[in-house]
C-alpha cells in the first residue's frame, strides 16, 4: 500500500537513505494515512545517530537530542527526526532511566505503545508492520505492542492514551490490553496533572466522549477524577431524571458540540450533586444549591488539573448558571445575559439544551419550547444591539463626573443602577435621558 508522503518528508527520508541510513515515516502519521485521515504532523525515524542526521542538513534544532530527536528545518517547516532507540528501565511509570540508540528498526518499534502506532513507511519498502497494526486497524482494535502490562508499566499515561485513541477512532480495546489498563490504573497517580489534563481533553472532544464511562469501569477516573465516580454512585430519584448523576453527565457531554469549554462544563455541571443531595419523606431527591457549590467544586478540580485561567473562568461560570431558568421574554433574557455575559450566553443555551435532553421525558417538550423562545429573544436582543452590560450603557463614569458627581464608589453604584433600569426598559439607554435621571435623582445642578 502506498502512502502519499509530503514532499519535504520524502526529501528528508531520501537524503538519509542516499547516505546509507534507513529512514521511515513512523507512528501516528502512518496510522492516520492508512485510515484516510490527514496527519497533524509527520515523524521520521532513522538508523542515523543525531549527530549523523545533523551533518546531512543545513538547519537543525536539538529538540530532544538526549532522546535522539533532532528537528530538521526545511523552509519554514520543521520535522522531528528521531534515531532508533531502546528505552532502559522505567522507574517512575513515565520516563526511562536511559536511552540506548540502535540501528535496528524492530527494536525501535517494539518500545511503542499500540500496534496501530508501531508501523513505519517509506516509498522504497512500503509499510513495515511487524506487530499486526494493519490487522488491528481493520478490526478497529486498540492493542498493545507485545506484553500489555509491560507497556503500561513503562508509561502509565498510555492507559489514558489507549482510551483516548479508542474514543477518537471509534475503536474497541482488546481484552488483554483492557485487563492491563484496569490492573495498572492506580499508577496514573504518578503522572503529572498537565499530562492528565491533555489526555482528558482529547477524550472529551473526541467523537466518542462517552468512553469516559469506560475510563470509569477501568478505574481510571478513580485516580484522575474521583468526583466522577461519586456521580456514578449517586441516584436521582426525581421525575425529571431517568439516569443517575454520572450517567446523566455522560449523556449531557455527548449532547454538546466538541468544544473544550462546553464538554468540560457538561462533565462538571452536576459535580456537586452527590454532596448536596437530600431525600424527602416520599423518597424524592433534591439537589438545592448544587449549581452554586458546583462552581466552587469545578474550580477546585480544574485548578488541580492545571487548566488555564480563561478555561476555568468560562467553565465555572457556566456551571454556576447551568440550572438558571427564566421565561422566554426579552426582559428576563437581557437580565440573564447581563449576569452570564454576552460572550457566554450562547454557550449557556447549548448547555441548557444538552442538560434537558439528558433528562427524562417529563416536561421535556415544554422546556425545549421555552429554550427555543429564549434563543429567539437572544437573537432579537443582539440584532437590536440592546444594552446588557455597563460597556453598552450610554453613559460612563466620566459623564457622571462631568455633570458634578464626585469620583468614588458612588459612581459605580449609580452606573449599576442605570444598567438595571436599562435592562428593564432598553429604550431608556439614551445619554441625555440617563444624565437627566441622575441629575434629578441626586439633585445635581446642570
Amino acid at each position: 500500500m502506498k502512502i502519499q508522503l509530503p514532499e519535504k518528508v520524502n526529501t528528508i527520508i531520501q537524503t538519509l537513505q542516499a547516505h546509507g541510513y534507513e529512514a521511515y515515516a513512523v507512528g501516528g502519521c502512518v496510522r492516520d494515512s492508512l485510515l484516510g485521515r490527514v496527519p497533524g504532523d509527520w515523524d521520521i525515524t532513522t538508523s542515523a545517530s543525531p549527530q549523523e542526521t545533523k551533518e546531512l542538513f543545513a538547519r537543525t534544532v536539538d529538540t530532544g537530542i538526549q532522546h535522539g530527536t533532532v528537528t530538521v528545518l526545511l523552509g519554514k517547516e520543521g520535522f522531528e527526526v528521531t534515531t532508533y532507540r531502546i528505552d532502559g528501565k522505567y522507574e517512575d511509570s513515565r520516563h526511562p532511566t536511559e536511552v540506548i540508540f540502535t540501528r535496528n528498526l524492530r527494536e525501535d518499534l517494539l518500545r511503542r505503545d499500540f500496534t496501530i502506532n508501531a508501523m513505519a513507511y517509506n516509498d522504497t519498502e512500503g509499510i513495515v508492520d511487524i506487530f499486526g497494526g494493519m490487522d488491528d486497524l481493520k478490526r478497529k482494535v486498540i492493542r498493545c505492542v507485545g506484553n500489555a502490562e509491560e507497556r503500561f508499566g513503562e508509561d502509565a499515561l498510555r492507559i489514558m492514551r489507549g482510551v483516548r485513541f479508542a474514543a477518537r477512532l471509534g475503536f474497541s480495546l482488546e481484552e488483554e490490553t483492557k485487563a492491563a489498563m484496569a490492573k495498572l490504573a492506580p499508577t496514573l497517580e504518578k503522572i503529572s496533572a498537565e499530562r492528565i489534563q491533555t489526555e482528558l481533553v482529547k477524550l472529551l472532544v473526541s467523537d466518542s466522549p462517552e468512553l469516559i464511562r469506560e475510563a470509569y469501569h477501568l478505574g481510571i477516573t478513580a485516580v484522575i477524577l474521583p468526583e466522577f465516580d461519586e456521580m456514578m454512585r449517586t441516584g436521582q430519584e426525581t421525575k425529571y431524571h431517568m439516569y443517575n448523576v454520572g450517567e446523566h453527565t455522560v449523556q449531557a457531554v455527548c449532547n454538546v458540540p466538541p468544544d473544550k469549554v462546553l464538554r468540560l462544563t457538561m462533565l462538571l455541571h452536576d459535580v456537586a450533586k452527590p454532596e448536596m443531595k437530600t431525600v424527602d419523606e416520599d423518597g424524592t431527591a433534591h439537589f438545592k444549591g448544587h449549581d452554586i457549590r458546583g462552581e466552587q467544586r469545578a474550580k477546585e478540580i480544574l485548578r488541580r488539573l492545571k487548566f488555564d485561567n480563561d478555561t476555568i473562568h468560562k467553565v465555572t461560570k457556566l456551571v454556576r448558571w447551568h440550572d438558571y431558568r427564566m421565561p422566554a421574554e426579552k426582559k428576563s433574557v437581557r437580565k440573564a445575559m447581563s449576569r452570564i455575559t454576552t460572550e457566554l450566553f450562547p454557550m449557556y443555551l447549548l448547555v441548557k439544551r444538552a442538560d434537558i435532553l439528558a433528562h427524562s421525558m417529563y416536561r421535556r417538550e415544554e422546556e425545549l419550547e421555552n429554550l427555543d423562545g429564549l434563543q429567539k429573544c437572544y437573537e432579537e436582543i443582539m440584532a437590536d444591539n440592546e444594552c446588557v452590560s455597563l460597556k453598552q450603557l450610554a453613559v460612563t463614569g466620566t459623564d457622571l463626573i462631568r455633570i458634578g458627581m464626585k469620583p468614588g464608589k458612588q459612581i459605580g453604584e449609580v452606573l449599576n443602577e442605570l444598567l438595571r433600569i436599562v435592562l428593564e426598559y432598553p429604550e431608556f439607554n439614551n445619554k441625555d435621558h440617563l444624565l437627566r435621571f441622575v441629575q434629578n435623582r441626586f439633585d445635581i445642578e446642570n
